[in-house]
């Protein structure tokens, strides 16, 4: 099972560096890492990312993506249940070693109405 490492910045006056501290301190044993290019929007939709595409196409079940915040990858409700479907399909643990929903298993599964998904 693989750790896949997902680290994205908003500016290109931004960096990296507060999420390497925090995955560096994280342990992660043998890390895959996906880097979107500086300067990704968070509006844009994360499964329309570049680097987070590829992570999801390398992923295998029961693979670990790994992210520092939750808000390196998603910004709104609608973006996360998105994604955890996607990982829920694909048999993929989410862990957030920092801030909001680190504490929680967000990959566990989450009853969402046929009606508010999108095909």
């Amino acid at each position: 099972m693989a750790n896949l490492v997902y680290k994205r910045v908003s500016t290109d006056q931004q960096s990296t560096d507060r999420q390497n501290l925090v995955l560096d301190e994280a342990g992660i044993e043998d890390p895959v890492v996906f880097e979107e290019e500086a300067g990704t929007s968070s509006r844009l939709h994360p499964l329309d990312r570049t680097k987070f595409g590829d992570l999801l196409a390398y992923a295998r079940p029961g693979d670990t993506v790994h992210i520092s915040e939750m808000f390196r990858l998603v910004r709104g409700t609608g973006h996360i249940l998105d994604v955890l479907d996607i990982l829920h399909r694909d048999r993929l643990a989410l862990r957030i070693h920092d801030g909001a929903f680190s504490s929680m298993d967000l990959t566990a599964r989450h009853p969402r109405p046929e009606s508010c998904c999108p095909p």
